[in-house]
């Protein structure tokens, strides 16, 4: 018995998740070839997310991002000995208990028969006021907010990133579909609609990195990840219902439970962030060199000397 379509975005987003998570902790060791591992994983982690949208619905995919936070973490407390307080524990253990809450109650995914059919979706007033009020706001928020507000208030910029965010997803969502069923043999390439996708798709992630790199050079990064992930979430969830109808054929119940699931994600993802043990900034004041004539010995076999007091050089 074959896995059912749910099943393989599940376990496709959950490697994205291990990836991408992994990758930080490699990137952050410093080394060469751990550098190197960290963007190999960062690639195939995305690869994977990729085609998680294919086969699963945006409601169970994305609110899952939130276990790659859980993997740094739990690596960084054993490889770079970052130590893991209790509430961030708390939050680890929240995190987990709302993805199981979404995937239990994850709606099937409907998965359109062509391109054709994914443009009359996204060509339905519903999200076609969904994408008018989106371009609406990123434009206010472009041209009036960020020259006054951007450098001062992190929703500026994270705003636009995750509403831009937003469709950069569904668009991907097509492209995956178009291609899945291009390799089944049945050729999307020759529909104009398959092209304009990926071009939304291009616009959108180009604009969507820019102005998140402004977030995290303006901003800190401690307090921007847990932001953007709330903000661009919600909003991948609200563009996804309204296009490709996640809930349709579902009770209330069920709803009820993917949001609980949701909120609880978020409330643990939130937690775990605010309690991530900060590097401790070096003290005031010090001063160290290496006193020996062999150059090529590391650092642990030199013989140091440390000056804690600024009291032996002038500022």
């Amino acid at each position: 018995m074959g896995l059912s379509d749910n099943s393989k975005g599940l376990i496709l987003a959950m490697a994205s998740s291990a990836f991408i998570g992994s990758s930080f902790i490699l990137k952050k060791k410093g080394l060469k070839r751990a550098g190197a591992s960290g963007t190999r994983a960062v690639i195939v982690g995305e690869v994977a997310n990729f085609v998680a949208y294919v086969y699963a619905p945006a409601v169970l995919v994305t609110p899952l991002g939130a276990l790659s936070i859980i993997v740094s973490a739990c690596l960084a407390h054993f490889m770079l000995k970052e130590r893991i307080q209790k509430m961030g524990i708390v939050g680890c253990i929240t995190c987990i208990a709302g993805s199981v809450v979404i995937v239990i109650h994850a709606p099937q995914e409907h998965t359109p028969s062509s391109v054709q059919e994914i443009w009359t979706l996204a060509t339905q007033p519903a999200f076609l006021i969904y994408v008018a009020a989106t371009l609406s706001i990123v434009l206010a928020l472009i041209l009036h907010f960020e020259p006054r507000y951007g450098q001062t208030n992190i929703l500026v910029y994270l705003g636009i990133c995750s509403l831009m965010g937003s469709l950069t997803v569904v668009s991907i969502k097509a492209i995956g579909i178009a291609i899945k069923f291009t390799l089944d043999g049945i050729n999307q390439m020759a529909y104009p609609q398959t092209w304009f996708f990926l071009t939304v798709a291009a616009i959108c992630v180009i604009t969507q990195l820019n102005y998140l790199n402004k977030a995290l050079d303006t901003f800190n990064a401690a307090i921007v990840s847990p932001v953007y992930y709330v903000m661009f979430t919600t909003l991948t969830i609200i563009a996804s219902v309204i296009m490709f109808k996640d809930w349709s054929g579902q009770n209330v119940s069920s709803i009820a439970s993917e949001i609980c699931g949701f909120i609880t994600v978020l409330s643990g993802t939130i937690i775990l962030h605010a309690t991530r043990e900060q590097e401790p900034p070096p003290p005031v004041g010090t001063v160290t060199w290496y006193v020996s004539g062999d150059s090529m010995k590391s650092p642990e076999d030199e013989h140091l000397i440390t000056l804690r007091s600024s009291e032996y050089y002038e500022p």
